[in-house]
């Protein structure tokens, strides 16, 4: 018999299914509204019946397989390389001191892609003013390593654990409950789908019905059940497609920054502080991070090939970015100092890295900082 702790698990994750649930009961009362009531009983004319029917199903099939494929594309998880081998759990569990422990996982880390930390122990940034530009300094924070105690790994860049999923996320945006799933590195592509197809499903069913919603208010349309579903079907659309709009623009402004939307409020911290801008490769390349290299698959909700496995992306130092303060003058963040050069030591480009670098480095050479970097991770360029 299955404790009692186990089915009130079990209870709530059902619960989390409610505003999928309200999704698609939404759907496809909508569905029936538009392809029933609209088209098939109160529009007359046979060719704007036929187009409309025939548009109507190409956005309706496309937003529910971004919609479906959002849902049910399964998060991934970090590499087993970043999981601690059991040797280094019992090492951690039986070591009391913090300075201890984060010496032994800065050992672990050492020879793993991973470049972001977070600033504890009374770490914080100080914004000095500059007649031309802010400058930002980074006073007495201990630097540690990005552990997750829950998962017991050292976590990637861009990675974050997920309390709702209850485990570690690569590439995490969040958590979105209307489709019970997080929002990350494997399916960031379909959610972008799923907005822009849902938002066009919205407009056209709004725009197609506008004019018998019309009718309604001017007592222009037949006294039947019709009238009443083609009056809340021009309401819902509307409602949606205002709410769908901004929530797109936001995510089509992040993919061209090349950030997830916890980094939009929390700035991953480099070894020259926090940096919003830190995985910015310029608009194409940030884009195709996201939809992959092969165009014929940009508008579908299917795998193409992406640029990375989520564990290790290129970083780009962007000089001065207008939403945030630049590093001090004469300061060249990608050198370590002597202090901290343990922490985070070169490490050789993964396969997937070396080719966005390459063909950064061949669309636009003009535009890239010729400042040098000591570590070969790490390339400047400034953001087209």
């Amino acid at each position: 018999m299955a404790p009692s702790g186990s089915r009130s698990v079990d209870c709530w994750r059902v619960l989390y299914w409610i505003p999928v649930l309200f999704i698609c009961v939404i759907v496809a009362w909508s569905y029936y509204a538009y392809v029933v009531q609209l088209c098939i009983e109160t529009i007359e004319n046979m060719g704007e019946k036929i187009v409309y029917l025939l548009a109507y199903h190409v956005l309706f099939i496309m937003f529910v397989w971004s919609y479906w494929q959002t849902i049910f594309t399964k998060s991934m998880n970090p590499l087993k390389e970043f999981h601690l081998s059991h040797s280094d759990k019992e090492l951690l569990e039986h070591e009391d001191r913090r300075e201890s422990q984060q010496d032994i996982l800065r050992r672990i880390a050492k020879d793993l892609p991973i470049y972001t930390r977070t600033m504890s122990g009374g770490g914080h940034i100080l914004i000095e003013a500059h007649p031309n530009r802010a400058k930002t300094l980074l006073i007495a924070g201990k630097v540690t390593v990005r552990y997750c105690e829950l998962c017991l790994l050292l976590k990637p860049d861009r990675c974050h654990h997920c309390s709702a999923c209850e485990k570690c996320i690569l590439k995490m945006d969040h958590h979105c409950p209307w489709v019970n799933n997080c929002v990350g590195f494997s399916n960031y592509k379909f959610f972008m789908l799923f907005l822009a197809y849902s938002l066009l499903y919205c407009l056209f069913v709004s725009a197609t019905d506008l004019q018998y919603f019309i009718q309604f208010w001017t007592n222009g349309l037949p006294d039947t059940q019709a009238k009443f579903h083609i009056m809340f079907l021009f309401f819902a659309a509307s409602t949606f497609s205002v709410s769908l709009a901004f929530l797109f623009a936001y995510h089509c402004w992040l993919v061209c920054k090349n950030r997830s939307t916890l980094e939009a409020f929390r700035a991953p911290a480099f070894q020259h502080g926090p940096d919003k801008n830190g995985f910015s490769l310029g608009m194409n390349k940030n884009f195709r991070q996201v939809f992959g290299d092969e165009k014929k698959y940009w508008l579908l909700p299917i795998f193409s090939r992406y640029l990375g496995d989520g564990c290790s992306f290129p970083t780009c130092l962007v000089n001065p970015d207008p939403e945030q303060p630049s590093s001090p003058t004469g300061h060249n963040p990608s050198t370590k100092s002597a202090g901290e050069s343990h922490l985070f030591p070169s490490k050789p480009l993964r396969e997937s890295q070396s080719r966005l670098i390459n063909n950064t480095r061949s669309e636009g050479s003009e535009d890239r900082d010729k400042r040098g970097t000591s570590n070969p991770a790490l390339t400047i360029e400034k953001e087209t």
